[in-house]
């Protein structure tokens, strides 16, 4: 007879491979856990959190890659001309305004650059991006996003996680929780990072509630992107025997604890880093590029090099398979893409950094048959004010601002929605961020009603209880 308070202890599926192993019971299971195809078990549950999983429904996109221009470019600036900012340059708005981020309300200021009509389809752009200008027919230009915050971190927060605080999973960790990834040798979801944490610091790429196996991994540039991940040991026998040590205090520790998520998550980051030992130099060898491409991004030109190498990176990691890439921009000694002052000098300098390596990447994409199945995505946490602050520089404006995609399932060579004659408020076809995060999910094959995860006593998404698909820029 059993004792009345005696309860069983669940088996883990990992726990139960690794007790019928030497059974034909165990090999099958390895086998079909071993099918890419294979969704049926829960990946995590499986040990293999970033096991590849089909998509829901037809997918036009494969992976992402996220432009994250830090700090709100201004959308009057840049892909939203407005003439009449030129007609009352100087003068007081005609319009009411809200109260600003610093309500340091100036008078219109119109904008230092002239726009141009690209393409077939004539889409202006503005002199800041002459090169990516010769790609209008590739972008989809969204001129009437909107967002709740007016501030950095809690607008950083939003863009990435679809709430304006932190704790929530970042939308790269989402779509590595819904397909896995096609490469096992590295992260799912990777930041590349050129020299500037966004306000809100690393929260912006969290897992949030997700098992830690999504949270986005930090690579820095240079030849070393990950610290502490060359071998150690001297020799691979040495590296193999001490790993096989570690699996099996593992194991011991699993079955004594039912295998909690953060142990399952800190083993299976481990195994990764081992393999990670092989991938990570590999990548971040350029000398293997030729130098027609390395010239495309600007490689060894002092303005672009650092932006170049991040770009041409982000293409090596499409072709491995990462699922979802996120950049950001490098230092260059003053506030991002913030501009409060000198909005001459600080726009100008920043898009010198990233127009040539984004239309280097644009084209190498295409001419490898990779633009296809790769989303591009470019933009701020929000835009700028069409009158001046500082004399010379814009405030921050959540009320209308401009993002555009490319690639993966987009049509290109189209401006969707509008702002009003001075590009303050969104008035034609307003977009939330939640818009967005549904489209971008829809193109990778994913339903956002139904990417849910039981958390708090309910199923959570990344898009809450808002989100459109946006048909009109689908191809």
């Amino acid at each position: 007879m059993h004792c009345g308070r005696f309860q069983a202890r669940s088996v883990t599926r990992r726990e139960m491979l690794w007790r019928t192993a030497n059974g034909l019971g165990g090999v099958a299971l390895a086998a079909l856990l071993s099918d890419p195809r294979f969704d049926g078990l829960h990946a995590a549950e499986a040990g293999r959190p970033l096991a590849p999983r089909q998509p829901m429904q037809p997918a036009r996109a494969k992976n992402v890659i996220f432009l994250f221009m830090d700090g709100g470019p201004s959308q009057v600036d840049t892909f939203d001309p407005k003439p009449r900012l030129e007609r009352e340059h100087g003068q007081k708005i005609q319009m009411k305004v809200p109260p600003t981020q610093f309500d340091d309300v100036g008078n219109v200021l119109k904008s230092p650059w002239k726009f141009q009509n690209y393409g077939e389809s004539g889409l202006p752009v503005s002199d800041l991006f002459p090169l990516i200008g010769q790609h209008a027919d590739k972008l989809a230009v969204l001129r009437s996003m909107t967002s709740e915050f007016s501030e950095h971190t809690n607008a950083n927060y939003f863009w990435h996680s679809g709430l304006g605080v932190q704790g929530r999973p970042s939308v790269g960790a989402w779509v590595t929780y819904g397909l896995g990834s096609e490469c096992q040798n590295l992260p799912g979801f990777i930041v590349l990072n050129s020299g500037m944490i966004p306000p809100g610091g690393l929260d912006c790429f969290s897992n949030g509630f997700l098992p830690a196996s999504y949270q986005g991994s930090l690579f820095a540039g240079g030849d070393t992107p990950v610290a502490d991940i060359r071998r150690l040991e001297p020799t691979a026998e040495n590296q193999a025997q001490k790993l096989a040590l570690l699996r099996r205090l593992d194991q011991q520790v699993s079955r004594r604890l039912g295998s909690p998520d953060a142990l399952e998550s800190a083993i299976g980051n481990y195994e990764l880093a081992a393999r990670m030992q092989t991938a990570v130099p590999e990548l971040a060898d350029l000398s293997g590029e030729s130098k027609a491409t390395q010239a495309l991004y600007g490689i060894g030109e002092p303005a672009t090099d650092v932006f170049g190498r991040q770009c041409l990176v982000a293409r090596r990691l499409v072709e491995r398979g990462v699922r979802f890439i996120e950049l950001l921009p490098q230092n260059l000694g003053f506030d991002r893409w913030d501009q409060h002052s000198n909005l001459l000098e600080g726009h100008t300098k920043n898009a010198l950094a990233v127009d040539r390596p984004i239309a280097g990447l644009l084209t190498d994409l295409k001419t490898r048959g990779l633009l296809d199945q790769t989303l591009i995505v470019w933009g701020g946490e929000f835009g700028r004010t069409p009158m001046a602050q500082a004399g010379n520089g814009r405030d921050h404006n959540p009320f209308g601002f401009s993002m555009w995609l490319a690639g993966g399932g987009v049509q290109g060579g189209q401006a969707y929605g509008a702002t009003d004659e001075y590009g303050y408020y969104a008035v034609e076809n307003k977009l939330q961020i939640h818009d967005l995060h549904a489209t971008l999910l829809h193109l990778l094959g994913i339903d956002h009603t139904k990417l849910t995860y039981r958390f708090g006593g309910r199923d959570i998404r990344l898009t809450d209880v808002y989100g459109e698909v946006i048909e009109e820029i689908l191809a």
